[in-house]
């Protein structure tokens, strides 16, 4: 078995494992010395591995497969691993999200995603505040902030709302707090991973009407998702809604990473500055949700063709939405 830091940078001693007959795992160790270009050239090779260095000059671990020759994030991966291997895979994508996610927001800042003004549309009802004389407005978690593309939007619609915004990534975070529509009595900024880290220490429980998951859930591992709806059920309201749009089965971007091979288990992809994506069907999301204690209101897949002329291409965009409720 795998120990938990085998596939790390790390500067302890790395283990031997095993793999299924047909796969062989080679962890090599390179002194300090080693020079870079020589590390290239090895990664041509379908397999490669040096042996016994000083373990005072532990460095870098990398793994080869024959499948992949071109190494990615420290990490080769192959479809053909079996259900251990993926657990090695997931467990080193998880791991390493944070590190992906900060790199992401340092060099996009907030160009890459368009503001969502679509959310006044689809769920409008569920911003509102039922009582118009009601001098407070209804509170809103939005988890994985991101650069505020969501937030904006929704405090310039509705200005009695309030706001808490939270993100793993200090570096969006940031951006959300140097934003020139912020302001700390309309949004709660920081940062919290909510797969580890208690809301309840930063939000009251029980104080938040809607939850919203824009594009969120698909970057957290299988393996964590019931931990982060439960998470979210200690802050919401016995009347509250999550709001829920991401990422559907059979989505072109998932037919293009599996055709890659960026595979890290079923339905979860990583893409090539290392973040992940997981692909939901309706049954498996609504599963997920109730095996949490929520109920379905409503679950639908939407489906969009969409022309890049200048890759001559035709793309189907494919996404989940959905709203739950407190059982």
């Amino acid at each position: 078995m795998l120990e938990e830091n085998d596939v790390v940078e790390s500067e302890w001693l790395i283990k031997l494992a095993k793999y299924k007959t047909g796969l062989l795992l080679l962890q090599f160790l390179a002194r300090r010395s080693f020079k870079k270009k020589k590390m290239s050239s090895s990664s041509s090779s379908s397999t490669a591995c040096f042996v016994n260095p000083p373990l005072s000059s532990l460095t870098t671990v990398y793994i080869y497969t024959p499948r992949i020759s071109n190494v990615r994030h420290g990490l080769s991966l192959s479809t053909q691993f079996d259900k251990q291997d993926d657990k090695v895979v997931e467990h080193y994508y998880t791991r390493k999200s944070l590190h992906f996610w900060d790199k992401f927001y340092k060099r996009h800042k907030n160009k890459f995603f368009k503001d969502r003004h679509y959310l006044e549309k689809d769920w409008g009802k569920y911003f509102c505040e039922n009582d118009a004389k009601s001098p407070n407005g209804k509170v809103v978690l939005e988890v994985g902030c991101g650069a505020g593309n969501t937030i904006f939007p929704l405090v310039a619609a509705y200005p009695k709302l309030f706001v808490h915004a939270c993100d793993f990534s200090s570096q969006a975070v940031s951006l959300v707090k140097s934003h020139a529509s912020f302001s700390d009595d309309r949004i709660d900024a920081f940062v919290c991973d909510v797969a580890k880290d208690d809301l309840c220490v930063k939000i009251k429980p029980s104080s938040v009407d809607v939850v919203t998951l824009i594009f969120l859930l698909s970057a957290v591992s299988p393996n964590n998702m019931p931990l982060v709806l439960q998470n979210l059920k200690g802050v919401l309201k016995p009347s509250g809604h999550i709001l829920l749009r991401d990422y559907a089965f059979g989505d072109s971007s998932q037919v293009k990473l599996q055709s890659r091979d960026q595979i890290i288990s079923e339905n979860f992809c990583f893409h090539g500055d290392g973040t992940c994506s997981f692909y939901f069907s309706e049954d498996f999301l609504s599963s997920l949700f109730e095996s949490a204690g929520f109920k379905i209101v409503d679950v639908n897949t939407y489906c969009r063709q969409m022309e890049n002329h200048s890759k001559n291409i035709t793309m189907c965009r494919r996404w989940v939405r959905a709203v739950f409720s407190q059982v």
